[in-house]
């Protein structure tokens, strides 16, 4: 008989003092570890967001600096060459008390730092409109192009990673390498003509560029009118991700797969299956999601040059327009869209580490 047990009718019972049963009610009770997890968390948070105000306010003022610095003068650009000296001098007085620009740069960095909080973002002299008039539609250009080119990087990045991992030095895992090093040292300009030349010019399967017309309503073919232009840069932006994140998945999954903790699992008899994506890929997902976090924010800002050689109408090439005609307003939003996209995604990589690992202390 073990001690403390009694044998009652047809089994053996270990009655609880209702001590004991108030520790363990006490420590692991309904609700207990949400409760003591949930602060930690949410304060962790809170401490991350408290150390970027710093941040922040170093790259608002580098910024401002860099529009303050930049070659040519906003208003004279704004003006344009067509009025006479006396109506030029008049007109340009006016316009610089209206923009701010007869104060103190102290007086002028706050200033911006209102109307960019208020949504004022300045007047586009390329487009002759508000700033936010002039990015809003590019900016949905770009939003919808990169949400399919994240869903087709993940869909390919993660299976072929993972079996290039598991099947290292396999003839599938020499293409893969083969294929990644071959485009990760071509420029992105180059696989984008390439793409022309070949779909578009010998195929003629898909436009080479451009966008579709709305002149004729919103409707089923437009829609497809949409997809066919923008199946290209799709390609050519999703090739060019491809490079880098799959040997990143790669390497990490061959890191996890060498760890003691695997060959205990497959001693144990578990199946191939359960190994890999239970134990290993759980625990090869902090280099694997920094890498994906940082992939999807930076194809924002790296598709710049893919979006100029299809003249697809985003973010990037008005913001290569806007640096050839020197629209200073518009390039320092472009810029502060950027610096924020890289901020957040620094923000997201460090709250991700404790909710994908939880060996890692939020502290």
């Amino acid at each position: 008989m073990l001690p403390g047990y009694q044998e009652k009718g047809d089994g053996l019972r270990c009655p609880l003092s209702f001590g004991m049963a108030q520790i363990i009610l006490d420590n692991y009770g309904p609700g207990k570890l949400p409760k003591k997890e949930a602060p930690v968390v949410l304060k962790y948070i809170i401490k991350r967001l408290i150390s970027l105000i710093p941040v922040i306010v170093l790259v608002t003022i580098l910024l401002f600096a860099l529009l303050k610095f930049m070659p040519g003068d906003p208003v004279r650009m704004m003006l344009g060459p067509g009025l006479k000296a006396e109506q030029y001098k008049a007109a340009e007085a006016v316009m610089r008390v209206k923009l701010g620009l007869d104060k103190s740069y102290p007086e002028q960095y706050f200033r911006w730092i209102g109307n960019t909080l208020s949504g004022e973002l300045g007047w586009s002299s390329l487009s002759n409109r508000p700033v936010k008039d002039a990015i809003s539609e590019p900016m949905r250009n770009t939003v919808i192009l990169n949400i399919f080119v994240i869903i087709l990087e993940l869909a390919i990045t993660l299976p072929v990673g993972i079996m290039c991992a598991v099947k290292r030095g396999s003839r599938f895992d020499n293409f893969w390498q083969v294929f990644s090093l071959v485009t990760y040292s071509m420029p992105s300009f180059f696989v984008a003509l390439t793409l022309i030349y070949v779909v578009a010019i010998n195929l003629q399967l898909l436009p080479p560029g451009g966008m579709p017309l709305t002149a004729y309503g919103k409707n089923f073919a437009y829609y497809v009118s949409w997809l066919r232009y923008m199946a290209l840069p799709v390609i050519t932006l999703t090739i060019i991700s491809l490079a880098g994140t799959i040997r990143y998945v790669r390497n990490a999954m061959i890191d996890a797969l060498s760890q003691d903790y695997i060959r205990t699992a497959r001693s144990k008899g578990l199946a191939e299956k359960v190994v890999i994506y239970s134990h290993a890929f759980r625990n090869a997902l902090i280099p694997i999601s920094t890498i994906i976090i940082f992939s999807v924010f930076s194809l924002f800002s790296g598709s710049a040059i893919t979006e100029t050689v299809f003249a697809w109408n985003g973010i990037g090439q008005v913001l290569v327009k806007a640096l050839l005609n020197r629209d200073f307003m518009l390039v320092s939003a472009m810029n502060l869209f950027f610096a924020s996209l890289s901020i957040t995604a620094n923000f997201v990589a460090d709250i991700t580490y404790g909710l994908v690992d939880p060996r890692i202390k939020l502290e």
